[in-house]
């Protein structure tokens, strides 16, 4: 089962603020915009190295226009926390960031050798293919 709060860290949400880490609560800080800096952060923890990372999850041109209100559109965001569910569960998987981006980044044959983050940035969808492949790592199962 998904950790919600362990999501919220990822992206940088107050551990004070419990609303934030339930279910409903993370559906609707991402609806009326999370903040800016949550890109930052996780674009840092996924791909350190990368420094145009954030723009694959939103346009640069975008991402200067967001930083007026210094908040990410409900669409943003949504695409922001698929990416912080997935690194959150590849880090539960593999307990090295190392690691876990090394899976991430790497081609996995199980999504016609597709780096999963590439099919996770792609859809929901890809995210979902991405999770079930972790889950099968972490509950024994050949991935």
């Amino acid at each position: 089962m998904l950790a919600f709060a362990n999501v919220a860290d990822v992206l940088g949400l107050p551990p004070k603020e419990a609303a934030a880490r339930s279910p409903m609560g993370l559906m609707s800080r991402i609806e009326h915009g999370l903040p800016l800096a949550a890109l930052d952060r996780v674009a840092q923890l996924v791909a350190p190295g990368d420094a145009q990372f954030k723009y694959r999850l939103v346009p640069k041109a975008t991402y200067e226009r967001r930083k007026g209100a210094h908040r990410l559109s409900a669409d943003e965001g949504t695409r922001l926390a698929r990416v912080a569910r997935v690194w959150s569960l590849a880090l539960e998987v593999w307990q090295s960031e190392a690691e876990a981006r090394d899976f991430l980044f790497r081609p996995h044959p199980m999504i016609e050798d597709s780096r999963p983050i590439d099919v996770v940035l792609q859809s929901e969808f890809g995210a979902e293919m991405v999770i079930d492949i972790l889950g099968s790592l972490k509950y024994g199962s050949a991935a």
